[in-house]
């Protein structure tokens, strides 16, 4: 994947998005600390270059409804292309599955699963199984409470790369 070159300015736009999600052409150029025509247009190539790719909202979840959080470590049997894409088709389908990784090691993938309750988790579970993804094996891990969750300080990572 090619890399965009990114300045200063361009950080501060990233992380101002990454924290405030949408903002006003005005709010935004203030935060960058430049003035709004050249701060639109930096924002609209950094949209094309796919550097941002969305606008979330931080819903408090837990506070709507019960929730079961699960983590779901996987692996499979085999390690074909095929396999792999059977495997990810099924996760990009199922909307209890909120976030899959792939990995390399003795796992090959992570996922957090969210559902309503443990009988729903288990039957998501045996929907996987029946779709016959090629799981060898996997282990679940009940999410008891949320230590930290957030988003990586892009300043600090990318200020390697910044002159």
């Amino acid at each position: 994947m090619k890399r965009i070159g990114l300045d200063a300015t361009d950080i501060r736009i990233l992380c101002a998005v990454q924290q405030y999600g949408q903002l006003s052409k005005g709010k935004l150029a203030e935060i960058a600390n430049i003035s709004a025509t050249p701060c639109w247009a930096r924002l609209d190539r950094l949209k094309a270059a796919g550097l941002i790719r969305g606008y979330y909202g931080d819903i408090a979840i837990d506070r709507l409804c019960d929730l079961t959080q699960v983590v779901v470590t996987v692996s499979l049997t085999h390690h074909r292309k095929a396999d792999f894409d059977r495997f990810e088709a099924f996760v990009m389908g199922r909307d209890e599955i909120t976030e899959c990784i792939a990995t390399g090691g003795g796992m090959d993938y992570v996922l957090k699963a969210v559902s309503s309750s443990l009988t729903s988790f288990q039957a998501l579970m045996q929907a996987m199984l029946d779709a016959e993804v090629s799981v060898d094996r996997y282990m679940t891990y009940i999410a008891t409470r949320t230590v930290k969750a957030g988003r990586p300080n892009l300043a600090k990572l990318a200020r390697k790369d910044v002159g």
